[in-house]
């Protein structure tokens, strides 16, 4: 049963849903935009928001039927759902159906998130995100803190070896699909620079 749930958690995140939705109602090959990345960011660029909120709801929900039927319906342990959850991630970051070149996973990596029992990866997740969106420049070392900084947490909350090593392996499929971007030194956002120089002028 862990086999055929993980092949169809593999597959169905193979499948290339916002490539799909640039094609059917766009026309366009959301390919051919910025970093020529098959996922929603280059729909939103290709088509507006109403084809980018499309293709990111399509992305996220892509992770959570297999991974939660695998732990709520066929109750299985936690971590054969993460199993589950990480061949969810892996099929979008290497989809056969694009010559193993698939998306950038962020999406799929929270619908798998949403699926499973323990919430308190997601919130981490969400919230080192956040953090990193308000302080930091590049999209990618944004993209980094999360898996990072949940990590980090998990570590030192004493939630289980399961939990790290599945948030492990979710940290090197985003360093694998952002590693050009990861090249430059991360920066901080200029307001925070700013907010910086003028507390030091006033001590």
């Amino acid at each position: 049963m862990v086999v055929l749930l993980a092949l169809a958690a593999f597959w169905l995140g193979a499948c290339p849903f916002s490539l799909w939705v640039g094609r059917w109602l766009l026309g366009k090959d959301i390919r051919g935009y910025a970093d020529g990345n098959p996922g929603a960011a280059n729909v939103f660029r290709a088509g507006g928001r109403k084809s980018g909120f499309l293709a990111m709801v399509l992305d996220t929900a892509k992770g959570v039927p297999l991974v939660f039927l695998a732990h709520a319906f066929f109750g299985l342990a936690e971590p054969l759902a993460m199993l589950v959850g990480i061949c969810a991630i892996f099929g979008h970051a290497f989809s056969p159906l694009l010559r193993l070149r698939g998306g950038k996973s962020i999406a799929v990596t929270f619908g798998v998130l949403i699926a499973l029992p323990q919430h308190e990866m997601l919130f981490a997740f969400a919230a080192f995100m956040l953090l990193g969106f308000f302080f930091i420049e590049n999209n990618a070392w944004i993209v980094m803190l999360g898996p990072a900084g949940s990590l980090a947490y998990l570590a030192t909350a004493g939630m289980g070896l399961w939990y790290s090593l599945f948030m492990l392996c979710v940290l090197i499929l985003l360093v694998i699909k952002h590693f050009d971007e990861l090249k430059t030194i991360p920066r901080p956002k200029a307001r925070v620079v700013a907010w910086l120089q003028s507390r030091r002028r006033v001590t």
